[in-house]
């Protein structure tokens, strides 16, 4: 099985492959390494008042649109998740593959390189030049999961043979 986390919502495919080891390759793109940073940043100055008051915070995203909610109890998640005891978990059977960019604005390029301090079968490949969103690197980010993939299949059926 591949998880990656673009898709299925970030930090959760290293928590996923620390608890259950049915998983041989994650590919980890643009992960924070510690939940608690960036919170005030991404959800403004005020926002626990504001989640106390509404009992939610609407993310807008750049249309004006709902990116995402957050509630109180799944910001008290976030707040409790310790990635770093949880990627000390993800076996060694596991390949992990963390691609971030250089210049991103939202996770500094350091959260890539603890993941890659700590996850036993890793492998950390910075995008020099790319934001968060890889705007203008969406062909070299493509490029090389593809390729992660298609190694990580390749050895799964020699090993499976």
């Amino acid at each position: 099985m591949l998880l990656n986390s673009v898709t299925t919502g970030g930090d959760m495919v290293l928590l996923y492959a620390s608890n259950y080891h049915d998983i041989h390759t994650v590919v980890n793109v643009s992960r924070r390494y510690d939940p608690k940073k960036g919170i005030a940043e991404r959800l403004g100055k005020d926002f626990m008042e504001a989640i106390k008051k509404e009992g939610f915070l609407d993310i807008k995203n750049d249309t004006g649109g709902v990116a995402f909610r957050v509630t109180e109890e799944s910001l008290m998640d976030r707040l409790s998740t310790d990635m770093h005891e949880s990627c000390l978990l993800i076996g060694k059977e596991c390949q992990v593959l963390t691609v971030h960019g250089s210049d991103d604005e939202i996770i500094p390029v350091d959260d890539a390189v603890e993941f890659s301090k700590i996850i036993p079968n890793h492998k950390l490949h910075i995008v020099r030049g790319a934001n968060h969103c890889y705007t203008s690197h969406q062909a070299e980010l493509a490029s090389v999961v593809v390729d992660y993939i298609n190694t990580a299949l390749q050895q799964d059926n020699t090993t499976s043979n």
